[in-house]
């Protein structure tokens, strides 16, 4: 009896928490002087959270993006149903051939193959054709862009700086990834997006953790404060530093002090 006495208070100040979000998500967009809330929808559990939250905020004023870059189906498959099962409004844009043309072009004007460079330049490039499109979508309704990161994702740098990065406000910043989940598991989000492997989908096979270096448990649980092995917190301090650059305004040049 006891369990299920706390899994129903767990479960009553997940509402509490995912309500006061809301609240402040419909305060920002209006302290903005906007009319509502565009999100990208990846397939991911991140997007699904929030695709939920603007919803929530904004029933009449939300919409979902998907936004296929040479992806896999699967990714679109699990947006649409994201959007269907809370009932989002939701557009698809294929940017593959947008993609391929700048890429190429790159390439070509640069007259050389990238070498080593060429993953992350074409994973890069796909994050921030997406948002520039988010925010085509955006201008056009007179909406605010929201962004998908979490806890995790903003302490290790784990964005496109100007991608997925490039949002006007983060409505689970505050989250470790476990707390998405169990956000997830309130809101509704389909099953099938919460088994999947977390992944940005920058390339076939591609999984957070693999690229991260390090275990999301241990990076919540560095956020919490508590022990985890000094491998982990080293690669977490290390990416935290090397991404520095992501979390602040671009720098500009000392002004020359008086005399």
């Amino acid at each position: 009896m006891s369990i299920m006495v706390t899994r129903i208070e767990d479960h009553e100040t997940r509402l509490r928490e995912i309500d006061r979000v809301v609240e402040w998500i419909r305060e920002t967009v209006q302290n903005a002087h906007q009319n509502g809330v565009v999100v990208g929808l990846s397939g991911g559990i991140d997007s699904a959270v929030v695709a939920n939250l603007v919803k929530r905020a904004f029933p009449e004023d939300s919409i979902g993006v998907i936004l296929p870059v040479k992806s896999s189906t699967k990714d679109s498959i699990d947006a649409r149903a994201v959007a269907e099962k809370c009932g989002l409004h939701w557009i698809e844009m294929d940017l593959s051939v947008s993609h391929e043309l700048i890429f190429d072009d790159i390439k070509i004007k640069l007259d050389r193959d990238l070498n080593g460079r060429a993953r992350m330049t074409d994973a890069n490039l796909r994050a921030r054709l997406r948002m520039s499109t988010l925010y085509g979508v955006a201008n056009s309704l007179g909406y605010l862009v929201a962004g998908t990161d979490n806890a995790a994702e903003v302490l290790t740098g784990y964005f496109t700086k100007y991608g997925d990065g490039g949002v006007d406000f983060l409505p689970i910043a505050n989250l470790t990834k476990r707390e998405v989940y169990e956000w997830a598991k309130v809101l509704g989000v389909p099953q099938q997006v919460i088994d999947r492997a977390p992944s940005a989908g920058l390339w076939e096979g591609q999984t957070d953790e693999a690229e991260l270096g390090v275990k999301y448990n241990d990076i919540d649980d560095y956020l919490e404060g508590k022990d985890i092995s000094e491998a982990a917190k080293a690669r977490i301090e290390h990416l935290y530093n090397v991404t520095a650059h992501k979390r602040v305004m671009p720098p500009k040049p000392p002004v020359e002090a008086e005399e």
